[in-house]
């Protein structure tokens, strides 16, 4: 009640009696029309290889097929051969490995195939370039640059990959060999775990920055 008391001694407000009795004009409303721009195209430094990254990414993004994971490395291509009561010697790794790029109509399914340094370097049983097998069905050939997990000094029990040493040149011989693609290996399920279950700034501040000197090795 107070404030009513108030409001109705209030000179502004005895004002706004005159101002009931008058016709309420209708404030004029400027509509203003955005026309979309559309965003300018982006920008992409890749030098010299740009026209290749974009037709890489285009072949391994095709509709219908994926990345073929045949980078095992010799001690598990070995178990591989073990299963199957064979020796894990060069030959018999060849063997396996040409069975693998030579399977009739793999090119209608797989797009991409990691392969292990030695599989880049290697041929066919009958002496042809693994890597020029892969091209020939479409099959853009990649690379495994890391060199393996070792455990991470300092940590909850992880772990992270050697292999940032050398990494520019290591990639730099793998493209003259053929090579389009690269893998770094570091499962982000154990890194978000990581973050989930353990949280380790430490830990997630390493892996972080192995990834970011990955790319940056693998642009050189």
């Amino acid at each position: 009640m107070a404030s009513a008391s108030l409001i109705k001694s209030s000179p502004v407000l005895d004002k706004s009696e005159w101002v009931k009795g008058q016709s309420l004009r209708q404030p004029s409303v400027s509509v203003v029309r955005c026309n979309p721009v559309a965003p300018s195209a982006l920008t992409i430094r890749a030098g010299s290889y740009a026209d290749e990254l974009v037709k890489t990414a285009k072949t391994i993004a095709s509709p219908g097929r994926g990345i073929l994971a045949m980078d095992e490395s010799n001690a598990t291509c070995g178990k591989r051969l073990a299963s199957i009561g064979l020796e894990n010697t060069e030959a018999n790794r060849q063997a396996y490995r040409t069975l693998l790029v030579t399977a009739p109509g793999l090119g209608n399914y797989i797009s991409g195939a990691i392969l292990f340094e030695e599989t880049l370097y290697q041929s066919t049983t009958d002496g042809k370039k693994m890597v020029d097998v892969l091209v020939e069905q479409k099959i853009v050939p990649g690379i495994k640059v890391d060199k393996g997990l070792v455990p991470l000094v300092g940590s909850n029990d992880e772990s992270w990959c050697q292999g940032l040493d050398g990494l520019a040149s290591r990639t730099a011989a793998y493209y003259q060999q053929g090579a389009r693609f690269a893998k770094w290996y570091k499962s982000l399920l154990r890194l978000l775990s990581t973050i989930m279950h353990t949280h380790a700034p430490f830990t997630i501040h390493s892996d972080l920055l192995v990834l970011s000197l990955t790319m940056t090795g693998a642009r050189l």
